[in-house]
């Protein structure tokens, strides 16, 4: 069962001022007297842990909203108040006396009494009473069944909580907008929900889910643990659930952003399915509007849109480190590991993107002039002249090129500073490739030449980079897991050149 959490921003958190047992016992002379009669009085906050019709933000493509009777029949005695979610800070508690809990048209009240004595306790109530901290969360499970998904006509989706199976706890946050920390939502009821809806309808696309991205990599990696039913430092299980701290999961895609990335040339698309279709514009040149006569009715122009297919496939990699050579570093060595770790990733995007432009059918071209002629009758002008036009090739190719001389004595390459390697060549930029991502076939330099984006569509899924200790062999592992796919969008935006003359 996955516990949910969510934000209360409209809780009207509130902090009620001390008072004395009646208004006698204030005397106007006696001021200081009166205040540390106040400051013995038990001190308490009051709101709303949740409230009943109103909207969540969006949780990745739905609404949430929770109804009136969702917490009918439940057992509230062993509710908690919590500062900060944090389990060593307990602020109240049904079951003491010390949180009183009732519903009421508008949701779930609060009055919570609480112990100065305790540091955070008075620090929670000052914060409260300032105006620093002044919203809600709550965590909460719900049983199969316990929710409904809903379409309105604009294709909105709700997701309503009919019924609670469990409240935990509620907590006074400090969070200004829903993020990957007070937003974890099981997506399983959602998907099952996407899936009834199309069913008998395989010509149509399905819905892509754009999510929150550390959203939903820390749920798939919690699934990814309790497959293999691992339980390691850092992580902990609560009602059978792996449960992945925000500090071991980081994106590790900021790594792999660098300008040799030839994935993030392409068009990236972000998924939460594992595997579906994706919509994709692509151009046709044949396509024009046509001449409208007065009050004509308006022809109809068919879409350029392609269905590209995906499925999503799983890559990882792990490293050992030893504590020793951790603890006798003189740098830190865990972040040197996760930086290549990143580089793991910017390399794979790069294999996988090569090796699908390496299935193209390849041309033969003995010189620069034969080159150029592919480019010119090959590829649609309209397909070079937009946005991610370039020529791609190894460092032989890019070699090769940078020598050659025009009849006049000028370079071929131009310089160009928005260029990747800083020259274009045909008013292209270039870009260069590893020797050992991609090599001379036979003696020729391999190019690539036509717009990248409209030949390739890289889909992301998760990724994630985690690390865990071995106890037994007094060690710490680094590993990367990234799922995603990629394929081709339209062949004829790119071109497959092997430049020079094969070897004999």
């Amino acid at each position: 069962m996955i516990k949910d959490l969510r934000l209360v921003a409209n809780a009207e958190l509130r902090a009620q001022q001390p008072q004395g047992d009646t208004p006698e016992d204030v005397k106007a002379d006696d001021q200081q007297q009166d205040d540390k009669q106040q400051d013995k009085q038990p001190k308490t906050i009051e709101g709303y842990a949740l409230l009943f019709n109103s909207p969540s933000k969006d949780l990745g493509g739905f609404v949430e909203v929770i109804d009136p009777a969702a917490l009918d029949n439940v057992d509230l005695s062993n509710v908690i108040m919590l500062d900060q979610h944090d389990y060593s800070k307990p602020l109240a508690s049904v079951k003491a006396g010390t949180l009183k809990l009732d519903t009421d048209e508008k949701g779930l009240h609060f009055v919570a009494t609480l112990d100065d004595s305790v540091s955070y306790a008075n620090d929670a109530y000052q914060n409260v009473k300032s105006g620093n901290v002044d919203s809600m969360s709550f965590r909460f499970d719900v049983d199969d069944g316990g929710d409904e998904f809903t379409q309105d006509e604009d294709g909105k989706i709700t997701r309503t909580i009919k019924q609670v199976k469990d409240l935990f706890e509620v907590s006074t946050v400090t969070i200004p907008a829903y993020d990957d920390s007070n937003v974890q939502v099981d997506k399983r009821s959602y998907n099952e929900f996407l899936d009834n809806t199309q069913k008998g309808e395989q010509d149509m696309t399905k819905q892509t889910i754009i999510d929150p991205a550390e959203q939903g990599e820390t749920r798939s990696f919690e699934t990814y643990i309790k497959s293999r039913g691992e339980v390691r430092s850092g992580l902990t299980t609560e009602g059978a659930q792996a449960v992945v701290p925000q500090e071991v999961v980081t994106p590790v895609f900021e790594g792999a952003n660098a300008k040799q990335n030839l994935a993030e040339m392409a068009t990236v698309k972000k998924v939460s399915v594992g595997s579906g279709k994706y919509p994709v514009s692509i151009p046709d040149p044949t396509k024009f509007l046509a001449t409208k006569a007065e009050l004509a009715t308006i022809p109809d122009v068919d879409a350029s849109v392609k269905d590209v297919p995906f499925e999503a496939k799983t890559f990882a990699g792990k490293i050992y480190l030893s504590n020793e050579l951790i603890d006798d570093s003189a740098i830190d060595i865990k972040a040197e590991v996760r930086s290549q770790l990143g580089q793991l990733v910017l390399n794979t995007d790069n294999h996988n993107v090569i090796s699908l432009l390496q299935t193209l059918t390849s041309e033969n071209a003995a010189n620069v002039d034969d080159l150029k002629k592919i480019k010119n009758t090959a590829i649609d002008p309209a397909v070079l002249g937009s946005n991610g036009s370039m020529v791609i090739t190894n460092q032989d190719g890019y070699n090769y090129l940078d020598g050659l001389k025009d009849s006049q004595g000028r370079y071929l390459l131009t310089e160009d500073v928005t260029a990747v390697s800083g020259k274009t060549l045909f008013g292209l930029p270039v870009v260069v490739v590893s020797n050992a991502v991609l090599p001379d076939v036979s003696g020729q330099f391999p190019v690539f030449i036509g717009n990248l984006p409209q030949t390739i569509a890289v889909f992301r899924r998760n990724n994630i980079t985690t690390n865990w200790e071995q106890f037994d062999s007094y060690s710490q592992g680094l590993a990367v897991v990234y799922r995603g796919d990629y394929q081709f969008i339209d062949k004829n935006a790119m071109q497959y050149v092997l430049l020079g003359t094969p070897a004999k």
